[in-house]
């Protein structure tokens, strides 16, 4: 009785593994790749002047193929459930294996695909292998529901926003943007191909880099208030910023404590309260990276050098305005576009910042490392501002020591 036993529960613990334990995935090996990643920036409109534009959610197709009537019926590589992307790209695949959805934030993201590896220190799992050379590339309008592009109707199939080639070199990693170029004008979207260049700089193991970008439609900081999409949440970047900001970097020593405090005022860390960064430009058609800038890891000489709780924010001011005579306070949401601010703290509210500039995740990577829980490691970190919105990207390039 009992081996019979024993034997019924193997034929079950099979049976449950081939059906729902081992899923073969069949990976195709690519030649000299290049390394690609995806962010669809179009924002869901609300607005009575944009009520019939189509839903901003995508199938991408790389090197598509054609049927007898000359309508997409494939691709090399095909993308699909594109939707906007989310405020926050952390430093590793945080989409893969998410069953709530088939919407995916970005590409690769969800799809199980061959990712990059570790390039030259830096990780590359959140970028998907793609072939170099010329490469088609389309993104295809599809309904927002959960059937596979090339399951829907035939006649949902084939609506094009964006038939493009570009060419990608080879062992080189390009970020790519779904960009709106004249607000309101779905006509105007656009792709734009950012070839990044982090993996290639020098960059020390002591300091947090940053870079900026505005991908904000022309004309968006000019629209009527009341007619713009709904932002991620009431802050002084819902209205937009000026073509042209210059970017000042605070720190604050303690978010755990600075996260209750009524009043910050007085808690900067010193040397770092309004220092000047670098100058923002707006553009949605340049592809060169923008120069990064550095911060150190552990500003406050207070900290212990294996962990910080220091924390960020970024104030975007127009030319000839600037923290020690912006005439702007801390109630002020509607600035005309001469004001926005980034608080870059994980929890918690901060009065005086919070309640007027967006929240994004913490820049310094703390997480268990060896006999460290936590330990504190800089990162490369990109800010993209993009009609009233901001987003951020981090990268890691040191790594923890195992975990005993």
């Amino acid at each position: 009785m009992k081996k019979q036993l024993l034997l019924l529960f193997s034929i079950i613990m099979a049976g449950t593994l081939l059906f729902t334990g081992c899923v073969k995935v069949d990976y195709t090996k690519i030649d000299s790749p290049a390394y690609l990643r995806v962010f669809n920036d179009l924002p869901y409109t609300r607005s009575l002047d944009v009520k019939d534009a189509k839903v901003p959610f995508f199938c991408m197709i790389i090197n598509p193929t054609f049927d007898a009537s000359g309508k997409v019926s494939g691709g090399q590589i095909v993308g699909d459930f594109l939707d906007t992307r989310e405020p926050y790209a952390p430093p590793y695949p945080s989409h893969i294996g998410s069953s709530t959805s088939v919407n995916n934030p970005e590409y690769p993201g969800k799809e199980n695909v061959l990712v990059g590896p570790i390039l030259n220190g830096y990780d590359l799992s959140s970028w998907a292998q793609i072939p170099s050379g010329k490469l088609r590339v389309m993104f295809l309008y599809r309904p927002k529901n959960t059937v596979p592009y090339f399951k829907l109707e035939n006649a949902l199939i084939g609506d094009v926003m964006v038939d493009t080639t570009l060419d990608f070199s080879a062992k080189e990693v390009y970020t790519m943007h779904l960009l709106q170029q004249k607000y309101t004008d779905s006509k105007s979207n656009k792709v734009l191909l950012r070839q990044e260049n982090f993996q290639k700089l020098p960059l020390s193991d002591s300091l947090n880099y940053v870079n900026f970008y505005n991908y904000s439609a022309e004309g968006f900081v000019e629209a009527d208030n009341s007619k713009k999409q709904q932002p991620i949440n009431v802050n002084n970047l819902m209205y937009g910023i000026r073509d042209r900001m210059d970017v000042y970097l605070t720190i604050y020593p303690n978010q755990d404590e600075d996260a209750n405090a009524r009043n910050l005022q007085g808690r900067e860390v010193k040397g770092f309260n309004g220092q000047y960064l670098t100058t923002m430009v707006r553009s949605t058609t340049l592809g060169t990276p923008a120069t990064y800038v550095s911060y150190p890891l552990f500003p406050d000489k207070a900290a212990s050098h294996i962990t910080t709780k220091s924390w960020q924010v970024f104030d975007f001011y127009s030319p000839g305005t600037n923290p020690t005579n912006s005439p702007y306070y801390f109630s002020d949401y509607d600035t005309q576009g001469n004001w926005g601010t980034i608080n870059c703290i994980a929890d918690g509210q901060v009065y005086v910042n919070g309640n007027i500039g967006q929240r994004l995740p913490n820049t310094v990577i703390n997480i268990h490392s060896g006999v460290n829980n936590p330990q504190s490691f800089a990162s490369v970190n990109t800010i993209e501002v993009v009609n009233g919105a901001a987003y951020l990207m981090t990268i890691q390039r040191k790594y923890p020591a195992p975990q005993y």
